[in-house]
């Protein structure tokens, strides 16, 4: 089984490329709906979270209000801090054992997708690592025009993140190459085809 992570900065557009490799025959791990699983209403996740930043943060049906603690923890890198210490773990366990569980049946590719597989991950851990890129003012468009957040949230949330460059400059080691790079500002078209060229290049590393 070849293991594999998908990234990106937020509205590079991994969503597009997973539903690619997903159609091509990959299995897919989407680390943002373990995240929506593991901080459902009654989850101990949840319960850390209400304990940390009070009950305002659960609206009135018992979920999470997910863009009031955006709110909160982008105006303080501590409380991130603590809100990724309680989430990222448990979410990491969940996905690991959907990675065993493929290994068990047979899968041939498996990518996860994880948006903060940089500044919270563990990048050296996969067999590679495919990077989906697109200008920082592209992108900013896109949470604009498509979530409707006004461009002071918008630019908050860029800036939470790694830059693109140091991503597309990491190296595993000997052991694991430069991350494949998917670059994102183009039509549908050029997108599918630059997922294409990557997609052949994993099932070449995949085992048979």
């Amino acid at each position: 089984m070849l293991n594999v992570a998908l990234t990106g900065n937020i509205a590079a557009g991994k969503s597009s490329v997973c539903e690619l490799f997903r159609r091509w025959g990959a299995t897919i791990i989407d680390a943002d709906q373990l995240t929506r699983e593991v901080e459902a209403p009654g989850s101990p996740v949840l319960g850390a979270i209400v304990a940390r930043f009070g009950p305002g943060v659960v609206r009135s049906d018992g979920t999470l209000d997910r863009a009031g603690l955006r709110a909160i923890v982008l105006a303080d890198p501590g409380a991130r801090r603590d809100l990724e210490a309680m989430v990222h773990p448990a979410v990491e366990a969940r996905r690991a054992a959907l990675v065993e569980a493929a290994r068990r049946r047979g899968d041939r590719i498996v990518i996860s997708d994880i948006p903060l597989l940089f500044e919270a991950g563990k990048p050296e851990g996969f067999d590679a690592v495919v990077l989906v890129d697109a200008p920082v003012e592209l992108r900013l468009a896109r949470l604009m025009r498509d979530r409707g957040w006004d461009e002071t949230e918008a630019r908050r949330m860029l800036a939470a993140q790694g830059s693109a460059e140091a991503k597309r400059g990491w190296r595993g080691g000997p052991a694991l190459a430069a991350p494949f790079i998917i670059e994102n500002a183009g039509d549908r078209a050029e997108l599918e085809a630059q997922a294409a060229r990557v997609w052949a290049a994993l099932l070449v590393r995949a085992p048979a």
